[in-house]
C-alpha cells in the first residue's frame, strides 16, 4: 500500500531526470517557430478560466500581435459522485473540474501558465502539454510538491485541439484516469477554415472530456470505498492492469452532461463540440445530427472532413467537429462503442430549440394497425 509519505517522494528517479531535462530546455534554443519574437516585449493578458463543458470568452481571429496570454490553475483533489448508484471516487482534478478547463489562444501566442498545489495537497502534480515543445511537454519544469506553484511560459507554435495532463513520473496512468488532463485550443490568427480556406465561425465551444475509470470492486455488484486516494492507489492500479473500465464517463461523472444537465442550442446556431480522451481511443457520434467540418485529429492547419457520421479520436489526443443545428429536439451526444456510451455512461446531451422543418423529416403517418 501506498502511504501519504511514499506517494509524494515516489519521484527520487524521475528528480534527476527532470532536472537535466529542465536545464537542457534552458540552454537550447528552440527551432520550432519565429526566434526572433521576444514575449517580454509582448503585450500580456490575464485570462480567468471557467468550468467544462463551457469556454472562456475569446476571439476566434486574432486581433493585433501576438500576445502573452496568462492563466492560472490549482490542482484540487475532491471526492465525487460518478454514477446513479452512488458510487463514489477520489479524483484528482485542475480546477476542481474533470476535465480541466480548456485554455484558448492563438498561433503565435505564448501560454503562461502559474500551476499552484496547495498546502493541502498530499501528492506532487505537474502538467505536459502535447502543444508545447520540449521539457517534456513542460512537464519537467512544472513539478511542484503541496505547497509549491510554478509558472511555464511556452510558444503555441501550432494550431489545434490539444491534450494537456498531469504527468509526474511513475504515477502518469494513475493521474490521468483520476481526472487530471484538458484541452488547449489554439486557433489559427485567422480563425478557422475549410480546405478552400474559406472561414468557418461557430456561436459556442462545448468541451466533452471523456475518462475511462478503474473502481476496484467490491464483490459482484459494489465498488470499495477508501479514506483517501492514496489509499486507493495499490487496488486501483490492479484493477488498471485488466484494461477494462468500470466506468467510462463524460465531464466527471454519468448524468454530468445529460437530463437537466443537458446542454443548450438553437436551430441555426454553429457549435464546435472539442473532445479529448488522454487515453483510450473513442468514436464520437452525434444521433440526429453530423460533422459538418470536423477536424479528426485536432490539428487545425489540417483541412477539416465534411459530413462524418462517427468520427475517431485517437487515446492521448482531442478533435472539433463544428456542427450547424437544424432541427429542434433533443440530440444524444455518444462515443459510438454502444456498450461504453449506454452501460457504462459515455453519452451527453443537447436540447435545441427551435422550429420543426418538414423538408427534412416529416412523419407520414403515425404508429397504428398493420394495413392490409
Amino acid at each position: 500500500m501506498l502511504d501519504r509519505r511514499s506517494a509524494m517522494f515516489v519521484l527520487p528517479a524521475a528528480g534527476a531526470l527532470l532536472a537535466t531535462v529542465a536545464a537542457c530546455s534552458r540552454e537550447t534554443a528552440s527551432s520550432d517557430g519565429d526566434d526572433e519574437t521576444n514575449p517580454d516585449e509582448l503585450e500580456s493578458v490575464t485570462v480567468a478560466l471557467v468550468a467544462p463543458p463551457f469556454v472562456h470568452a475569446h476571439d476566434q481571429v486574432a486581433k493585433g500581435a501576438p500576445k502573452v496570454v496568462k492563466f492560472r490553475m490549482t490542482t484540487e483533489s475532491k471526492t465525487i459522485v460518478v454514477d446513479e448508484a452512488g458510487t463514489t471516487f477520489h479524483a484528482m482534478t485542475f480546477n476542481g473540474s474533470m476535465p480541466g478547463p480548456t485554455m484558448v489562444v492563438h498561433e503565435g501566442d505564448y501560454v503562461e501558465l502559474t500551476l499552484v498545489n496547495p498546502a493541502s495537497s498530499t501528492l506532487p502534480h505537474n502538467i505536459d502539454f502535447h502543444a508545447a515543445t520540449g521539457a517534456l511537454g513542460g512537464a519537467a519544469l512544472t513539478l511542484v510538491n503541496p505547497g509549491e506553484q510554478a509558472t511555464l511560459r511556452f510558444k503555441a507554435s501550432r494550431s489545434g485541439v490539444f491534450v494537456y495532463h498531469c504527468a509526474p513520473e511513475g504515477m502518469v496512468a494513475w493521474h490521468v484516469v483520476s481526472g487530471m488532463h484538458g484541452v488547449l485550443m489554439v486557433l489559427p490568427r485567422a480563425g478557422l477554415s475549410d480546405a478552400d480556406g474559406n472561414r468557418l465561425t461557430y456561436d459556442k465551444v462545448f468541451t466533452i472530456g471523456e475518462f475511462d475509470l478503474y473502481l476496484p470492486k467490491d464483490g459482484a455488484d459494489g465498488y470499495k470505498t477508501y479514506p483517501t486516494a492514496e489509499d486507493a492507489y495499490a487496488d486501483t492500479i490492479e484493477a488498471m492492469r485488466g484494461l477494462v473500465p468500470s466506468h467510462i464517463i463524460f465531464n466527471g461523472a454519468h448524468g454530468a452532461l445529460t437530463g437537466d444537465n443537458a446542454l443548450k442550442s438553437k436551430v441555426g446556431e454553429t457549435v464546435l463540440f472539442v473532445h479529448s480522451q488522454a487515453n483510450r481511443d473513442t468514436r464520437p457520434h452525434l444521433i440526429g445530427g453530423h460533422g459538418d467540418w470536423v477536424w479528426e485529429t485536432g490539428k487545425f492547419a489540417n483541412p477539416p472532413q465534411r459530413d462524418l457520421e462517427t468520427w475517431f479520436i485517437r487515446g492521448g489526443s482531442a478533435g472539433a467537429a463544428l456542427y450547424t443545428f437544424r432541427q429542434p429536439g433533443l440530440y444524444v451526444y455518444l462515443n459510438h462503442n454502444l456498450i461504453e456510451a449506454t452501460i457504462l455512461g459515455a453519452a451527453a446531451h443537447v436540447q435545441v430549440e427551435g422550429a420543426w422543418n418538414e423538408n427534412l423529416m416529416k412523419q407520414m403517418s403515425p404508429p397504428g394497425p398493420i394495413q392490409t
